[in-house]
C-alpha cells in the first residue's frame, strides 16, 4: 500500500569541476534552451566573478535539465563563444540557471577577446589578466586590481591614446610585467610553457630563486583554486513535467537582469514547439508603420512585448468571463478580467493563438484613434499604459468602434484618463475594469466607467504643468492641435503632415528671455499656459522678441491683412494682451480658455476653489506670506496644524509612511470637523523648515513633484472628491517653501485608508489642537451631530 505513495526523485545534486563544466560547454554536451536570453554581463561583474573563484568563494549553484524526454523537446543553442559547427547537435543537458556566470567564465578563460561593456556602458572587447605580485601578497585585497581587463590588442593607453602605460601584446611582455593571462588558467600545457619562459627569463637575470618561489606561491594561492574549483549542480530528470520546468525556470532565474514575462512565456510555449520570440519579431515589424508606437526620431518599435501580451490577456479573460456569465446562476465563481503578470504566465498557447490577431487589430485601431486625437508620435503619447485597454476595447468592438456614439464615449474615457492623470503607477486593475466598463457602457449603455467618474482636474493644476513628464501636459498639447490651431508664421493648419514636415513642438508664447527681463515669475512663465504649438523655424524667428515686436514683424512680413489676430485665436491667445505685452491679461484669458478645453474633453467641470475662479493673478494676495507667518506665530489650534515634512523622517533621513499617514490623518480630521489649514514645512515651534527636505522622495524632485505626490496621496488614501476640494498653495517664507493646505468642511463623513494592516477605513476627528480616532458608538454619535440624518 505504501508503494503507491512512493515517487521517484525528479532531480539529483552533485558538484562538478569548473574545468569539466567548461569542457562540456565547449563540446556542446551542455547547451542552452533556445528561449534563454543572450549573455549580457559587463566587465566589472566578470572581473568580480573571477576574483570569487580565485578565492574559492561560492558563486552559486547551476541547474540543468536532462534531455531525451519524449514529451518535451526544447530547441537548444551552444553557449556564447562556443563554435556551433564543432558542438554536438544533440546536447545531453540544458542549462536552466547559471548561464550568465558560466558563460562569463567560459569567455574570460578563453583565448578570444571578450565582447562586453565597460563601466560607462560602452561596447568593450578585452582580455583578462592577473597581477602575480599582487595575487600572492596577503596584504592586498583581491578586489583591488589583482584581476583586471585590458582592451583588445592588450595595450593600455592614456592621454587620448598618446601614451602606453601597459603593453601585454606578447608573451615576453607579459612575463616582463609579471602579468599572467587568464586564458591559460585552465590550459595546463599553455601554462607550463608560459612558466618555462617565465623562469628562463628570471635565470637570465639571476633571479631564478625568487621567481621560482613566486611561481610556486602563485600556483598554490591562485591557479590551484581554479583547477580544484567545483560548482554545485542540480540536474532535473528528463521525466520532469513541462509545467514544473517552467515554474522552476521562473523561480531560479532571478539573479542579474530579472526575466520578463515575455521570456518566461517564451519558455512555456517553447515546450510546445511554438516560437513566441519569432512571433513578436513579426508583430513588432508591423508596428513600425505607426509613429505613436516607434521611438522618437526612429522606426524602432517602442511597444513592449509585455504590453502586447496584456492586450491578449484582456481579450482572452474578457471573453472567458462573458462565456461564464452566460452559463446562468448555477455557475461557479465568475473568473475575472485580468492582465496581471501571474495571469499572463498562465495564458494557454491555444488562447494566445486565438486572440493574437485581434490584439493586433486593436493596436492598429488604437494608433488610428490616437492620430484622430492629434497624438502623432510616441513622444506625445500621454500614457503608453492606456493604449493597452484602448486596444483591447477596439479589438472587441471591431467595426462598432468606428460608430459616432462609440467614438464619443471612448474619447471621453480617454481624456478623463489623461487629464485626470489616472494611468500612472500600477494600472493592471484599472485596465481590466476599464475594458469591462467601457464595453458595457458602449454596448449596453450601462453606467460610465470608473475612470470617467474618478477623473478630476483642479484648476490650479495648470500652473504645475511645465514639462513633458506630465501626461496632462501632453494631453493639453494634443487638445490644442485638435482645436485646429495654425502656425503663427505660415498660417498652415497644424495637422499630421505639417506636424512632421515643419517640426512642430511646444514653445513659449511670451519668450523665456522676455519673461526673465520683465520679472515674470519663472513658474508662470514656464507653465503650459504660456506655451503653444509652433514650428521650429517660427520659434527661431520669434525667439527673444517681445510679443508686440514679433506681431509687428509678422504683419510687416506678410501684410496687414495676414490675419494675425485670427491666427492667435486658434491658439486661445488674446491678441490685445500680446500687442500690449500684458502678461497678466494674457495669462488670465488663456488660463480660462485651457480650462474650457479640459471641460469639453472630460465632459465635466474642472474643480475650483472659491477664490480661484479666474486666474492666479486675480486671486493671489500680496499679503499671503504675511498670512502664513501670522498662522505660524499663533501656533497650532483646532483649525491649524504644522508638519515639518510630508514624507521625510528627519531622524532617519528616509521616506517614512508614518509621516505621510500623519498628513492623511490631519486632512481627514479637518474635513470631518469645521475645516482647517495644514502647513507643511513648519516645525512644532512655528519655525519654517521648508518642504525642500521632501524633494528627494518625490518625482521630478521639485515643488511640482511634491504637489503631485500630495494630490495622489489624498486621492488614494482618502478619496478623489477630497483631493479635488482641498486648496494647495506654496509660499516662500525666508529661504523655505511652505505648503499651505486648506481643507474645507466635508459634506459627508470622510474616511482614510491605512497603508498596511486591516483594509477597513478609519475615521478621524479634530478635538482641540489634536486628531483622534473614533470608532463604534462614538463615531456614530459624532457623525450624527455633524451630518444629521434626514427623517
Amino acid at each position: 500500500m505504501a508503494d503507491q505513495f512512493h515517487t521517484r526523485s525528479q532531480f539529483h545534486t552533485r558538484p562538478l569541476g569548473l574545468d569539466e563544466l567548461l569542457g562540456q560547454a565547449k563540446r556542446g554536451e551542455l547547451q542552452l534552451p533556445d528561449f534563454q536570453r543572450d549573455w549580457v554581463w559587463e566587465d566589472e561583474r566578470i572581473t568580480s566573478l573571477l576574483v570569487s573563484v580565485s578565492l574559492s568563494h561560492p558563486i552559486g549553484s547551476l541547474m540543468t535539465l536532462q534531455t531525451g524526454s519524449d514529451e518535451i523537446r526544447f530547441a537548444s543553442r551552444p553557449l556564447e563563444g562556443v563554435d556551433a559547427t564543432r558542438a554536438e547537435r544533440n546536447p545531453s543537458v540544458l542549462l536552466l540557471d547559471g548561464q550568465q556566470r558560466l558563460t562569463s567564465l567560459l569567455l574570460a578563460l578563453g583565448s578570444r577577446p571578450v565582447k562586453t561593456r565597460n563601466s560607462r556602458g560602452n561596447a568593450y572587447e578585452c582580455h583578462y589578466y592577473v597581477d602575480i605580485g599582487k595575487a600572492i601578497d596577503p596584504a592586498v585585497d583581491r578586489d583591488e586590481g589583482v584581476v583586471f581587463s585590458v582592451p583588445k590588442g592588450c595595450v593600455v593607453r592614456t592621454a587620448f591614446g598618446r601614451e602606453i602605460t601597459l603593453d601585454l601584446s606578447s608573451v615576453d611582455k607579459e612575463i616582463h610585467s609579471d602579468m599572467f593571462p587568464m586564458r591559460l588558467v585552465l590550459d595546463s600545457l599553455g601554462a607550463n610553457a608560459w612558466q618555462a619562459k617565465y623562469l628562463d627569463a628570471a635565470r637570465t637575470n639571476d633571479m631564478f630563486s625568487d621567481a621560482l618561489e613566486k611561481w610556486q606561491s602563485f600556483t598554490l594561492n591562485f591557479l590551484a583554486h581554479f583547477d580544484k574549483y567545483q560548482i554545485p549542480t542540480i540536474e532535473l530528470a528528463k521525466e520532469t513535467s513541462k509545467d514544473a520546468i517552467c515554474k522552476v525556470f521562473e523561480k531560479v532565474n532571478t539573479r542579474g537582469v530579472v526575466l520578463t514575462v515575455f521570456e518566461l512565456l517564451t519558455a512555456t510555449y517553447s515546450a510546445d514547439s511554438y516560437d513566441l520570440r519569432k512571433d513578436w519579431r513579426e508583430r513588432s515589424d508591423q508596428f513600425k508603420q505607426y509613429k505613436q508606437f516607434c521611438k522618437h526620431g526612429s522606426n524602432e518599435c517602442k511597444i513592449e512585448p509585455y504590453e502586447y501580451l496584456q492586450v491578449v490577456s484582456l481579450l482572452h479573460t474578457y471573453k472567458r468571463r462573458q462565456a461564464h456569465l452566460g452559463i446562468g446562476k448555477g455557475a461557479d465563481r465568475t473568473p475575472p478580467v485580468t492582465c496581471k503578470r501571474r495571469d499572463i504566465l498562465r495564458l494557454p498557447l491555444s488562447e494566445f493563438e486565438r486572440w493574437k490577431a485581434v490584439a493586433m487589430d486593436g493596436l492598429r485601431a488604437a494608433a488610428g484613434f490616437l492620430a484622430d486625437e492629434c497624438v502623432f508620435t510616441s513622444r506625445d503619447v500621454p500614457y503608453a499604459t492606456q493604449i493597452v485597454p484602448l486596444a483591447a476595447v477596439l479589438g472587441l468592438l471591431k467595426d462598432k468602434g468606428d460608430s459616432p456614439s462609440a467614438r464619443k464615449k471612448l474619447r471621453r474615457w480617454y481624456w478623463c484618463g489623461v487629464l485626470g492623470e489616472l494611468y500612472g503607477g500600477s494600472t493592471d486593475t484599472r485596465m481590466a475594469n476599464d475594458v469591462q466598463e467601457c464595453m458595457a457602457w458602449i454596448e449596453e449603455d450601462a453606467g460610465v466607467p470608473g475612470t470617467v467618474q474618478d477623473a478630476q482636474f483642479q484648476a490650479s493644476r495648470l500652473l504645475g504643468l511645465r514639462t513633458r513628464n506630465s501626461a496632462a501636459y501632453k494631453g493639453l498639447y494634443a487638445l490644442q492641435l485638435k482645436q485646429g490651431c495654425r502656425d503663427l508664421r505660415t498660417s498652415v493648419k497644424i495637422d499630421v503632415k505639417a506636424y512632421s514636415d515643419d517640426n512642430i513642438d511646444i514653445h513659449h508664447i511670451f519668450p523665456k528671455s522676455w519673461c526673465e527681463k520683465n520679472d515674470v515669475d519663472v513658474d508662470y512663465g514656464n507653465c503650459f499656459v504660456n506655451k503653444t504649438a509652433i514650428s521650429a523655424r517660427t520659434n527661431r524667428e520669434l525667439r527673444g522678441r517681445a510679443p508686440s515686436a514679433y506681431l509687428r514683424w509678422l504683419e510687416d512680413e506678410h501684410g496687414s491683412d495676414f490675419g494675425v489676430d485670427d491666427l492667435l485665436s486658434t491658439h486661445g491667445i488674446d491678441s490685445t494682451a500680446l500687442r500690449q505685452d500684458d502678461f497678466r491679461q494674457f495669462f488670465n484669458q488663456r488660463f480660462e480658455w485651457l480650462l474650457k478645453l479640459i471641460e469639453e474633453a472630460m465632459n465635466k467641470p474642472v474643480n475650483r476653489s472659491s477664490d480661484e475662479d479666474r486666474s492666479p493673478f486675480a486671486t493671489v494676495s500680496g499679503n499671503e506670506a504675511d498670512d502664513i507667518q501670522e498662522l505660524m506665530v499663533r501656533g497650532e489650534t483646532n483649525r491649524v496644524e504644522f508638519k515639518e515634512t510630508g514624507r521625510k523622517n528627519v531622524h532617519s533621513g528616509r521616506s517614512d509612511s508614518k509621516i505621510e499617514w500623519s498628513v492623511v490623518k490631519t486632512i481627514c480630521a479637518f474635513a470631518n470637523a469645521a475645516g482647517g489649514t495644514l502647513l507643511v514645512g513648519v516645525d512644532d515651534s512655528g519655525r519654517p523648515t521648508g518642504i525642500e527636505a521632501d524633494y528627494d522622495f518625490v518625482k521630478s524632485k521639485n515643488q511640482d513633484g511634491w504637489h503631485r505626490w500630495l494630490m495622489d496621496l489624498i486621492r488614494h488614501r482618502i478619496d478623489p472628491k477630497t483631493a479635488a476640494e482641498v486648496k494647495i498653495k506654496f509660499q516662500t517664507v525666508g529661504d523655505n517653501t511652505v505648503a499651505r493646505i486648506d481643507v474645507p468642511k466635508g459634506t459627508r463623513p470622510t474616511f482614510a485608508r491605512p497603508f498596511s494592516g486591516p483594509s477597513s477605513q478609519v475615521f478621524f476627528a479634530r478635538m482641540g489642537p489634536a486628531t483622534h480616532t473614533l470608532e463604534g458608538a462614538d463615531m456614530l454619535e459624532y457623525q450624527e451631530g455633524k451630518w444629521p440624518s434626514k427623517r
